[in-house]
C-alpha cells in the first residue's frame, strides 16, 4: 500500500471512531500498515476532526523512528507490537470505548468467548498489565498480552482497548463486537454473583444503585427540570437550555432575575459559576450510570486513566447548595441523587468531562460486580492530570 492511501484510510477511520463514540477528541489512536517495515499513525494531541495527510506520521515498525515536524502518538510502540506479532494485521485502533473500559479495571480479562464473537475476535480477551500512558511499562504489559493472546483484541488495564484486523473494517467490527462481549459479560456476572437480573446496562445501573445506595428507592429524573448552561460573562447572564425541549431561559447571575420559570438544578449552576471563574459551560449529566453513582453519596476516584487526566484525583458528591465549594479545583461534581454537573471553560471541555463521567461511573458500578477494584495510585493520577493540563488540553481545543 502506498503511504498516501494509508494516511487517508487513517483519517477516515479517525472520523468514524469519533462518530461512533469509540473515541473522542485526542483520545486513542489509529494506524495503518504500509508494508512490513512501516506504518502510519495519528499525531499526538490533535483532534481527529480536520486532520490532513500531512498530520499523519510515518513510523518504522522495528525502531519507531519517524521524521518531520509532527509528533506521532505516544502509543506508537503498542501499534508496532501488533504489526510485529501479527503479520496479517493491517489496521490497529486503540480506543477508550465505554464498556470495555469497565473490564479494564478488573484483575482478569474475559476467559471465554463463543459464537459469532469468537469467530471474529477469538476465544478470549486478555488484560495487559498497567503502565502510565505512553510509557515503556504500558508497552511491555500490552506486548506480553499480545504474545499470549488468541484474539484480535487486548484490553489495557485502567486504560482502554487495542483492536486490530486485516483492514479498517475488520478492526471496527472487532471493537464494536468487543463492546457486545463486555456488556454480556457484565450482565451475566451480575446475575450469577449478585442475583441482579438486567437486560440492559441502564437497568443494571439502576438495580446496582438500589442494592448499594443508602437511598433504596429508585430515583426518577424529571428532564423538564434539567438544564445545560453557558455563562455570558460579559453581560453577567447564564443561558439555560432545557434538556426536555431545548428551550432557553436567561438568568442574571447577581439578581437571579429570569426570562422564564426555572427550577431543579438551576441554582446549582449559578453556585458553580460564582465559585469558579474558569468555567463558562456546564452539562448536567443524568445518564443512568451517573445518576446511579450519585445515589451512593460518595466521591468518585480514578479507576481509569482518562478520569485522572480530565477530572483529577477525586470528584466529590454535594448538594445543590454547596456544589460550588465542592467543585473547586475540579471539573465535575456529583449532585446527590441527581447525576453530575460537568464543567469546562469551553463547550468541548464540558463535553469531554460529560463523557468521562459516564464511562467512569459505569466502570465503578461494573467493577463492584467482581469485588473491589483497585484505584489508580493517587500520585500517578495527579501526575497524569498535570501532564494533561500542560500538554494535551490546549491541543484538544485547537
Amino acid at each position: 500500500m502506498d503511504v498516501l492511501t494509508a494516511k487517508k484510510l487513517v483519517i477516515a477511520a479517525g472520523e468514524k471512531l469519533v462518530a461512533t463514540g469509540l473515541i473522542a477528541r485526542t483520545w486513542g489512536n489509529v494506524s495503518c500498515r504500509v508494508d512490513e517495515k512501516t506504518f502510519v499513525i495519528t499525531p499526538s494531541g490533535k483532534s481527529y476532526i480536520g486532520l490532513t495527510p500531512d498530520d499523519i506520521v510515518e513510523v518504522a515498525v522495528e525502531t519507531l523512528e519517524w521524521g518531520g515536524s509532527v509528533k506521532p502518538s505516544s502509543e506508537k510502540g503498542i501499534h508496532a507490537e501488533v504489526y510485529k506479532a501479527y503479520p496479517e494485521a493491517g489496521f490497529v485502533i486503540h480506543t477508550h470505548q465505554k464498556v470495555a473500559s469497565v473490564i479494564s479495571t478488573l484483575s482478569e480479562g474475559i476467559d471465554k468467548i463463543t459464537g459469532e464473537a469468537e469467530k471474529l475476535i477469538g476465544s478470549k480477551v486478555l488484560i495487559g498489565s498497567y503502565g502510565l500512558p505512553g510509557t515503556k511499562k504500558l508497552r511491555k504489559g500490552v506486548t506480553n498480552a499480545l504474545h499470549m493472546s488468541p484474539s484480535k483484541a487486548v484490553i489495557m488495564a485502567h486504560h482502554g482497548a487495542l483492536c486490530f484486523g486485516k483492514d479498517s473494517d475488520e478492526a471496527f467490527d472487532v471493537a464494536n463486537m468487543l463492546e457486545n462481549v463486555c456488556t454480556d459479560y457484565i450482565l451475566e456476572n451480575a446475575k450469577e454473583k449478585l442475583g441482579i437480573k438486567a437486560d440492559t446496562l441502564d437497568d443494571f445501573c439502576s438495580k446496582m444503585a438500589d442494592m448499594l445506595a443508602k437511598n433504596k428507592k429508585t430515583v426518577e429524573i424529571d428532564k423538564s427540570l434539567i438544564y445545560n448552561s453557558t455563562y455570558d460573562r460579559e453581560n453577567g447572564k447564564i443561558i439555560f437550555t432545557n434538556e426536555a425541549d431545548g428551550s432557553e431561559i436567561s438568568m442574571d447571575i447577581i439578581t437571579c432575575e429570569c426570562t422564564g420559570a426555572l427550577g431543579g438544578s438551576a441554582l446549582a449552576h449559578r453556585n458553580v459559576y460564582l465559585s469558579n471563574s474558569k468555567f463558562n459551560h456546564i452539562i448536567h449529566n443524568t445518564s443512568s450510570e451517573v445518576v446511579a453513582v450519585s445515589r451512593l453519596h460518595k466521591p468518585m476516584k480514578p479507576l481509569l486513566d482518562d478520569f485522572a487526566q480530565i477530572c483529577g484525583t477525586k470528584v466529590k458528591c454535594a448538594t445543590e447548595d454547596n456544589c460550588g465549594r465542592k467543585i473547586k479545583g475540579k471539573n465535575a461534581v456529583l449532585l446527590k441523587d441527581k447525576g453530575a454537573l460537568c464543567c469546562g471553560s469551553v463547550e468541548g471541555d464540558a463535553q469531554a468531562v460529560d463523557m468521562i463521567m459516564s464511562k467512569s461511573a459505569l466502570a465503578l458500578l461494573g467493577s463492584k460486580v467482581f469485588g473491589k477494584a483497585k484505584e489508580i495510585n493517587p500520585v500517578e493520577a495527579k501526575l497524569m492530570r498535570v501532564v494533561y493540563l500542560l500538554k494535551y488540553s490546549k491541543k484538544a481545543n485547537q
